[in-house]
């Protein structure tokens, strides 16, 4: 049975892309995760898994040697639509599972445990699971400990996701900082690209800022000169 697709794919897909970590090299603190819950869960096989719009990869895997598979076979598809972690015990005796060509041929699935990998936001990007070639079930214990793993690996998505939004923030201040050229008449600055754009539009495109308009006391003198007469008279 194919998992069916979040109603908000489109965000958790952005969400995953924006970490940065699709298709990377093997990372230590990763490798840690992995080898811890195979060694707890004494299972043989034990995989950060990744669900991407059309396949599963693996940042980090245990007792397997390929990188992915497709999502409609995937048993994390379905477990990223979990809260908690998922159990499946025997997945010869699971609807979802049993003619399924993970279950059915190599790798030979019998137990599964996946306990999903989320950002702040409740994004679920992926799990932490552990995999056995033949049934059986997990002490709680052993549940406790890879839901504590899954949070561990919650912190290292987060952190890489929030390091790259640093990372784009800077390149945004370094846009603003130095020489800018900018048409003495108008005022419209010189993008990287060549145009002319307004500075207000300039500055919006590479900042938080925004704008509220007025005018100044010279300004104001200069266009206005009837107008500021009188405030003169009036606080004289």
């Amino acid at each position: 049975m194919v998992a069916y697709v979040p109603d908000n794919e489109a965000d958790r897909l952005s969400a995953l892309r924006g970490c940065y970590i699709l298709d990377t090299l093997p990372e230590e603190e990763f490798d840690h995760l992995t080898a811890l819950a195979a060694y707890i869960c004494e299972t043989p096989i034990a995989l950060i898994s990744l669900v991407d719009e059309s396949r599963q990869w693996f940042k980090s895997k245990v007792g397997l040697d390929v990188s992915e598979t497709p999502r409609d076979v995937a048993f994390c598809a379905h477990a990223i639509l979990e809260e908690e972690i998922m159990v499946v015990e025997d997945a010869r005796e699971d609807s979802r599972f049993s003619d399924n060509e993970l279950v059915t041929a190599d790798p030979n699935i019998r137990f599964y445990a996946g306990a999903p990998i989320s950002t702040p936001e409740g994004f679920q990007l992926g799990t932490l699971c552990v995999i056995d070639r033949e049934p059986r079930t997990l002490q709680p214990s052993q549940l406790r400990a890879l839901s504590q793993l899954r949070a561990q690996a919650d912190a290292l998505f987060t952190l890489r996701y929030t390091q790259y939004k640093l990372q784009d923030a800077l390149k945004q201040i370094k846009i603003l900082d130095g020489l800018l050229p900018i048409c003495s008449y108008c005022k419209n600055v010189r993008d990287e690209n060549g145009y002319w754009r307004g500075v207000e539009a300039y500055v919006r495109k590479r900042s938080e800022a925004d704008f509220s308009h007025c005018i100044c006391e010279s300004c104001a003198k200069q266009r206005f000169p009837e107008i500021t007469d009188l405030v003169d008279t009036a606080i004289s």
